[in-house]
């Protein structure tokens, strides 16, 4: 495998981590022996608070991982992440707590996203081990299963690894699973940390009497988190040219940012077509098209093109890049055509921002800092966070936005017991024993159990909406890339370069999606042609006209590709937030009850 850098630091930036942080990028610590029962209750009363176990049951917990370890003690055992405030609290405080309950010498690195990918290239090519376990996006998900150097770790957990899986870990616990799991039904990764692409809104300017008087004289329906994207549009037009000011500060309907840069890539991937409506139904991924516009019959991709049955250039799929260029130039502040990811990330937090339709909840952290413009004397925050509006193409049953899920990976080039020892750790810093703990200080959720625990019930007030999002049924519609892309490393790099064309000017929306569709299509041409990707590797549809295959999904019930609609702006839907947040159920599910 080779390839550039994906997502050069998507996550590192939107937690703003400090330039510190990146450099102190590892912890080791030398115990002499595993850790005795009174090291083992120091860190529970110390560190591990909350947590859904009981204290004597994660007693046991951590009995269990210092007697399985004790075939590894003294090894050193290397694993890497990306740098996101989760994975620091895991190399700085966890890999420390690990190494004393264990004896394993633990040194948890952290470098750009990027990095880990191409580190993680290095290995699968070579055949030498540079990491024993890894924590990357489950968007590799598709060249994991495909490429047969990934550990599926359903057979490892049942087989060779049986002596060294925590028979408290709870699978099944685990809200990112499905996205793990390859066409194979076999669990290729382990979810370490999760955080969504969510809509963000203004709550005191949209609740405020005068604006709503003023919205719903001019469109006819309620000021209210929007639906689809017809309303978006309008509260944007709304607030950027109708309100035009809010004590004295120009405010603006939208904010985004459009520099062709390697981050522009991840503004796209990141599901954006998607919630336009290009795809198929199904979750976690539309099938047979997902929403890259990647066809996939059995396990195999056949096309990104129109022409060959995907839909990346399809109507729905161009149609969400004129709204992407449409709002940037209307509605967004002057500067954001040429901010990055990570020049845009802190704009809403300044306060003159009234909603952004694409905002990852890893935000949140530094969105409810006390003394921003945006948060309440009383540490409440002046806005939320609510399921995403979604584009004139959508239909019930499809996938609605993008979730990252960093997951525990491991390669058969690592050796074997250096492969368990690492898995130990790997399954530790998932834990019940840590994982509530780990959730407050990181926001990422992994475990039902965790979300559910009335630790964040006292909490979800000041988290805007997070803790809502994230008991309530729709959190299904967001989920990572899935299985339809065979390569993501090589894949990825496409999409910043060829709509970048179309966020610079150089391209219409249709030649730019027209280049990228057919730069993907050459992509899995040369895969099928080295045949390394076995039966599950591309083999793609002979070329047929555009209007054959509208035909074909409407004679086989599919949806993609979708014809071009007549109207593609349907009336403007909102919904009241607090009406909203009170329709989802209050309970959680039976297994998820607190312990």
């Amino acid at each position: 495998m080779t390839g550039p850098k994906p997502h050069l630091g998507r996550s590192r930036l939107m937690t703003m981590a400090s330039a510190a942080a990146l450099i102190a990028a590892s912890m080791m610590v030398s115990p002499a022996r595993a850790a005795d029962d009174a090291v083992l209750k120091k860190w529970i009363d110390e560190e591990f608070q909350p947590s859904t176990l009981s204290k004597e049951d994660q007693l046991k917990e951590l009995q269990w991982f210092a007697k399985a370890a004790e075939p590894f003690k003294g090894m050193e055992i290397n694993v890497v992440s990306e740098t996101i405030t989760t994975h620091e609290y895991e190399a700085k405080t966890l890999a420390k707590a690990f190494s004393e309950i264990t004896g394993i010498k633990l040194k948890h690195d952290l470098i750009q996203e990027g990095d880990v990918v191409e580190k993680l290239q290095t290995q699968m090519q070579s055949g030498k081990n540079v990491y024993d376990g890894w924590i990357n996006d489950s968007d590799l998900i598709g060249t994991h299963f495909r490429y047969g150097q990934t550990i599926a770790l359903s057979d490892y957990m049942k087989g060779e690894g049986k002596d060294v899986t925590d028979p408290m870990l709870d699978i099944d616990d685990f809200i990112g699973k499905s996205f793990t799991t390859g066409p194979d039904k076999k669990m290729y990764q382990l979810p370490d940390q999760q955080f969504a692409n969510l809509y963000w809104f203004r709550y005191d300017w949209f609740t405020n009497p005068e604006y709503k008087a003023k919205f719903k004289a001019k469109y006819g329906y309620d000021l209210g988190v929007p639906v689809n994207w017809s309303a978006y549009e309008d509260i944007a037009e709304f607030f950027t040219n109708d309100i035009k000011e809010i004590n004295g500060v120009k405010v603006y309907g939208h904010m985004d940012y459009g520099k062709k840069d390697p981050s522009l890539g991840w503004r796209f991937t990141d599901a954006w077509l998607s919630m336009a409506g290009n795809g198929d139904r199904g979750i976690p991924n539309g099938l047979p098209v997902d929403e890259w516009g990647v066809r996939m019959e059995g396990c195999r991709p056949v096309g990104s093109s129109i022409e060959r049955g995907g839909d990346t250039n399809g109507p729905a799929a161009v149609y969400s890049i004129v709204k992407y260029l449409d709002w940037m130039k209307k509605y967004a502040p002057p500067q954001a055509q040429g901010m990055t990811f990570s020049e845009s990330g802190p704009v809403p937090a300044q306060g003159n921002v009234a909603q952004q339709i694409f905002w990852y909840t890893a935000f949140t952290a530094d969105m409810v800092k006390p003394g921003l413009p945006v948060v309440n004397a009383d540490g409440t925050p002046k806005w939320r966070m609510a399921p995403s509006p979604h584009g004139a193409y959508w239909k019930e049953g499809m996938k609605l936005g993008y979730q990252d899920v960093g997951s525990g990976t491991l390669l058969k080039s690592t050796p074997p017991d250096r492969r368990k020892a690492a898995w130990l750790y790997l399954q530790f810093i998932t834990s019940k024993t840590v994982s509530l703990k780990k959730s407050h200080v990181g926001l990422t959720f992994i475990r039902e159990s965790d979300i559910w625990d009335k630790s964040f019930t006292e909490r979800a007030p000041k988290l805007g909406g997070l803790i809502e999002f994230y008991r309530s049924p729709a959190r299904v519609q967001w989920s990572p890339t899935g299985n339809n892309i065979p390569d993501y490393p090589k894949l990825a790099q496409l999409w910043w370069q060829n709509i970048g064309d179309a966020s610079s000017g150089a391209k219409t929306p249709q030649a730019a999606m027209d280049s990228l569709a057919a730069a993907q299509d050459s992509v899995l041409e040369r895969l099928e042609r080295s045949k390394v990707q076995g039966d599950c590797g591309p083999k793609l549809n002979k070329k047929e006209t555009a209007e054959y295959w509208y035909a074909k999904a409407e004679k086989d019930g599919n949806i993609a590709p979708q014809r071009k609609l007549a109207n593609e702006k349907p009336k403007g839907e909102t919904v009241d937030y607090d009406t909203l947040i009170k329709s989802w159920p209050a309970t959680p599910p039976k297994r998820a009850e607190a312990k």
